[in-house]
């Protein structure tokens, strides 16, 4: 635990009820959504104004004290896991102001605290359109999205968050304040540290306010469930779309273990026979709309599907969504231990990631529950285990090890959205190069010489500058 003079300095610049010592607070900082050990930190300090989460930092980096950033710990790659038991943990949570949504040009400047979902509803109230959308967006915030690039449903038409970034303001590891970026659409002022700060996993500096995007909401859309009664059936129907040059705004996928255990809890009329379904969402403009519908039922039907529904009205096309983003909260109540995954190839390879993880879940005896975002190859294998069998968590250990290996064999990568944190890092040389550590190493010890800013995440720097 700190020392009670750190400790009484917090509470006199944040006010006592934004410190937090107790072992009980502690504990609540100690862990995120990964399957990795916990650490308790020594502090948790919540500022409330930017000016106060920049002396949060200033004093921390004066006293040597390593920090970890920590929005609402949804991530699951570890990156907001305390690096040991003398870190203090920042909460952003409480700059949770949108500051601006600016209607003429399309922008609009938001704390890093500010929860993505409540966003994406301020911003359709005044006409407008904020399409990053993670699966987290009901209690995720936009700092962590940030930090983290998060993705989501709509990835394959409209991008991620680093798409949706025009500027951040953001406090480097001494607490001097940054800025990068602009509300204008064209900005070259500088180099681009907006770009840099994005999945940046708060290594490289603290977000407090980004400028963001807006884009005009598209004017119709129609979702369609595809049934299969073969998985590669409908990989290859993912294919076919792209290949046909149709761009939907979703395509997702979920296969029969996803399907019947959301179907059990949610009651949505799922087809529990299949092997596999296709959730698809084509939008813009109304005659657009009925061409891409029209194509996308094509192919689905030349791929194999055994049906096709068109959603009636926007209350049935909202219930297929809302399915689908309770595939993982009801995956992870079928065993003790949960382990996501976003192993991501090219598009035209979605068939033979599918291959893989169906050979290599018989193969190590392992439970797989797989969906995600297949229109833009971003799959979510979830392995479902208890972790105290020591006999099935080492199998799902190798399983893992032997998927992330074919991802990147099929030109995939590691992390479509979820990032590196601690959990992968050790696989980020097979993906990329030493050349490429060595370079990361460099970049952040020139930037923070303590090593200070969550130090093991990404690329580890613990030790400090050497």
């Amino acid at each position: 635990m700190a020392n009670n003079a750190l400790i009484k300095d917090f509470e006199a610049l944040l006010g006592p009820e934004n410190v937090f010592s107790s072992e009980a607070d502690r504990q609540s900082y100690s862990y995120d959504s990964a399957v990795l050990a916990p650490v308790v930190p020594s502090l948790v300090v919540r500022p409330t104004t930017c000016e106060q989460l920049g002396q949060c930092v200033k004093k921390l980096y004066d006293n040597g004290i390593p920090m970890t950033v920590r929005g609402a710990g949804t991530n699951l790659s570890g990156g907001v896991i305390p690096d040991a038991p003398d870190t203090v943990v920042i909460l952003t949570n409480g700059l949770n102001r949108i500051l601006e949504i600016n209607e003429n040009d399309l922008y609009a400047v938001v704390e890093p605290g500010v929860i993505t979902a409540q966003f994406a509803a301020a911003v359709e109230k005044r006409g407008l359109f904020y399409p990053p959308d993670p699966g987290s967006q009901s209690v995720s915030t936009i700092g962590g999205n940030i930090a983290e690039n998060a993705g989501g449903l709509r990835g394959l038409k409209y991008g991620v968050t680093k798409d949706y970034v025009m500027g951040v303001e953001f406090f480097d590891a001494t607490g001097e304040v940054v800025k990068s970026g602009s509300r204008t659409v064209k900005c070259v002022t500088g180099y681009n540290l907006a770009g840099m700060l994005t999945q940046s996993e708060g290594t490289l500096g603290v977000i407090s306010q980004a400028v963001l995007k807006l884009v005009p909401p598209p004017k119709a859309a129609k979702a369609l469930m595809a049934v299969f009664d073969d998985l590669q059936k409908a990989a290859e129907a993912v294919a076919g779309i792209i290949a046909a040059h149709v761009v939907p705004c979703t395509l997702e996928f979920l296969d029969n273990n996803t399907i019947v255990r959301v179907d059990d809890f949610t009651h949505a009329g799922l087809p529990r026979e299949a092997a596999a379904i296709l959730l698809i969402e084509v939008d813009g403009h109304p005659a657009q709309v009925a061409d891409d519908a029209e194509a996308v039922e094509r192919v689905l039907r030349a791929s194999g599907a055994t049906a096709v529904h068109v959603a009636r009205d926007a209350a049935e096309k909202n219930k297929l969504w809302e399915a689908r983003r309770m595939a993982l909260p009801v995956l992870a109540r079928a065993r003790p231990t949960t382990i996501l995954e976003d192993a991501t190839v090219p598009r035209s390879q979605i068939p033979a990631m599918m291959r893989v993880v169906t050979d290599i879940a018989a193969k190590y005896r392992v439970e797989v529950g797989t969906f995600g975002h297949a229109g833009d190859g971003n799959l979510h294998p979830t392995f479902l285990c208890d972790k105290r069998d020591a006999d099935e968590f080492a199998r799902v250990e190798a399983a893992i090890d032997e998927m992330f290996e074919a991802a990147i064999g099929l030109h995939g990568t590691l992390s479509g959205e979820h990032g590196i944190g601690t959990a992968k890092a050790k696989w980020l040389e097979k993906e990329t190069s030493r050349g490429t550590i060595l370079f990361s190493q460099r970049l952040r010890r020139a930037l923070d010489p303590k090593g200070l800013l969550n130090p093991t995440k990404l690329v580890s720097i613990r030790g400090g500058a050497r």
